[in-house]
């Protein structure tokens, strides 16, 4: 059973999609439409306050739009899905042009993310959600993803804080 689980997983972490020059602050725009648009239309009564703060000058990536807007829609979704508990719900997608990097940042002011699982959140079938709600897949993928393109990705949190993920790719 864990052999068909690990080969599907490397199935699904091996792209094949095409590198292209890509815009960064478009692409995230675009997911997070779409993630809030998606869990309002499975859930009439979510809502959230969501803003951008885009880089203007944010130069275009070579990535592989699909699999980095996977990333970014995961991020999204973990993040609105963090928020529906909390009074004034807020998620912030952000941009910048760091020297030879750019750098995301998905935000929000849920519950933030326990000291003792921080270390946990991005292997393989770690979850949080009650049981038949995640797989534990989506961080691990995105990890791998964002590696795979020469990558990092981190997270920032205190209980009770919300949290911060924080991708940087290579320009």
């Amino acid at each position: 059973m864990n052999n068909i689980f690990s080969m599907n997983l490397s199935r699904c972490r091996n792209s094949t999609g095409e590198k292209v020059l890509t815009d960064i602050n478009a692409l995230a725009d675009e997911y997070l439409r779409l993630s809030y648009h998606g869990l309002r239309a499975r859930d009439k009564n979510f809502n959230a306050d969501f803003s951008t703060d885009f880089d203007p000058d944010l130069p275009k990536v070579n990535v592989v739009p699909q699999d980095i807007g996977r990333v970014l829609l995961n991020l999204i979704n973990n993040t609105f899905q963090a928020v529906k508990e909390v009074e004034n719900p807020k998620v912030v997608v952000a941009t910048k042009h760091i020297d030879n990097t750019v750098q995301i940042t998905v935000s929000d002011n849920g519950p933030g993310i326990p000291e003792a699982i921080k270390d946990k959140i991005f292997q393989p079938f770690f979850t949080t959600k009650p049981t038949g709600q995640g797989t534990g897949l989506g961080l691990s993928l995105s990890y791998d993803i964002v590696k795979a393109h020469g990558g990092s990705i981190k997270i920032e949190s205190n209980e009770n804080e919300g949290a911060t993920f924080t991708i940087e790719l290579p320009i």
